[in-house]
């Protein structure tokens, strides 16, 4: 069984979005990227220009009428994205206080100079993506596995939305930012990756973008490796059996090795028949809503 989105639409210009967006901005984003990879101000260039495209195309060629959001609801989301994105950072430097030194030492005495710098740039930027995204998909199943998890990630409020957008890339909770960060953050300070791991953090970014879009696109053999929105859209069902598979954000590839890949509609997005507040939502960690169904023991 297929996905709405699975179904190529019949006008010329949303045909072409259909088949051609997601690759056409994946190869965009790496080639910016590879032009300058150890210039911060790429990251941020390349994280706008996705974000209004495929802002520019929900908006013109939405897969769902029923998920636009008033210029209101937008601007809200663009406010706590910028903050977010900047909690973010706090984080991230957060860690590398924490733990540069330690792991730093522990790559001198267990020789762990073991990344291939010999490799083309481009094939380390896949290698990492990968192995990021392998790091991320068992603590991503753990947080749906275990409510403790669920609970101090607040994992519950980024699904708690009823409709999706490629802003709910950012829409998260902020304790659920050191859940987020620590894949990318570990690899980079083990292995001694700073360019290449920001790199791949930027591929993550730009794949969580485009799994979040409202829109029709569903190209098949980017969907072998890489996660469309229609698998990631299925993992936002409020529907507990749904809501348990397609882990991997940016990468489905695990999910397909790991046996939790699924390819179905869903009736309704969030994590029960009503949407939460900003508030409640901000709350879910100590608080869960009444009407929660896809939390651990639902």
């Amino acid at each position: 069984m297929s996905t709405a989105n699975s179904t190529p639409p019949s006008s010329g210009i949303a045909r072409l979005l259909f088949y051609g967006l997601q690759p056409a901005i994946l190869i965009c984003g790496i080639g910016i990227w590879l032009m300058d990879p150890s210039n911060l101000n790429t990251y941020l260039w390349v994280l706008l220009l996705v974000q209004i495209i495929l802002g520019s195309a929900e908006h013109f060629f939405p897969a769902r009428n029923d998920w636009l959001s008033s210029a209101r609801v937008k601007m809200r989301n663009i406010v706590i994205v910028t903050v977010l994105l900047f909690v973010s950072s706090a984080v991230n430097s957060l860690y590398h206080l924490w733990l540069a030194a330690p792991l730093a030492q522990l790559r001198a005495e267990l020789n762990l100079d073991i990344w291939p710098h010999s490799w083309p740039l481009v094939v380390q930027l896949f290698f990492m993506f990968l192995l990021s995204e392998f790091l991320w998909y068992w603590i991503h199943r753990a947080e749906h596995r275990w409510n403790i998890i669920w609970r101090v990630s607040g994992h519950g409020a980024h699904h708690s939305f009823k409709t999706l957008s490629a802003l709910n890339f950012g829409l998260n909770h902020p304790l659920e930012l050191f859940f987020l960060l620590l894949p990318s953050i570990l690899l980079e300070l083990i292995f001694g990756i700073g360019a290449v791991a920001a790199g791949a953090a930027l591929l993550l970014v730009t794949q969580a973008s485009i799994a979040h879009a409202n829109l029709a696109m569903n190209t098949r053999w980017v969907g072998l490796v890489f996660t469309t929105n229609t698998y990631h859209i299925c993992h936002h069902s409020a529907d507990l059996a749904q809501s348990n598979t397609n882990y991997g954000c940016a990468a489905i590839l695990w999910d397909r090795v790991f046996g939790t890949f699924l390819d179905q509609p869903i009736l309704q997005a969030g994590t029960g028949p009503t949407e939460p507040t900003m508030w409640q939502k901000f709350l879910m960690p100590v608080r869960e809503p009444e009407d929660t169904a896809v939390a651990p023991g639902s």
